[in-house]
């Protein structure tokens, strides 16, 4: 089973923010570039304060990464990741927060074949 590190420095952020691909669903938006680590994919995610305290934004969190973690199997490596959460998600299911993330990932081609 294949492990995602996690993405920290803000110049990667930025990168993919400025040059990334992008895919947007009502609750999430994905931003995704390849790297140069060939076996290895590398996930952030934000959360804004508008989403709530620190403790709704943590729960967030704690979700997509479980989200993406079960998923992480049919993700093909080599990218890095930016999931940012939209207010929208706080009202989200997990299944529905799979869901979007299943189809934006699809829509990225991120996905393997």
């Amino acid at each position: 089973m294949q492990h995602t590190q996690s993405l920290c420095e803000n110049n990667r952020f930025r990168a993919l923010y400025a040059r990334g691909k992008s895919a947007a669903a009502p609750s999430l938006v994905v931003y995704a570039r390849k790297n140069r680590l060939k076996t290895i994919s590398r996930m952030g995610i934000t959360c804004s304060v508008k989403l709530g305290g620190a403790v709704q934004r943590n729960r967030m969190r704690r979700r997509l990464r479980e989200a993406y973690r079960l998923q992480e199997s049919q993700f093909a490596p080599g990218y890095d990741i930016v999931i940012v959460a939209r207010s929208r998600c706080m009202k989200c299911s997990f299944a529905a927060l799979q869901r979007d993330m299943m189809e934006l990932f699809s829509k990225l081609g991120l996905l393997k074949k």
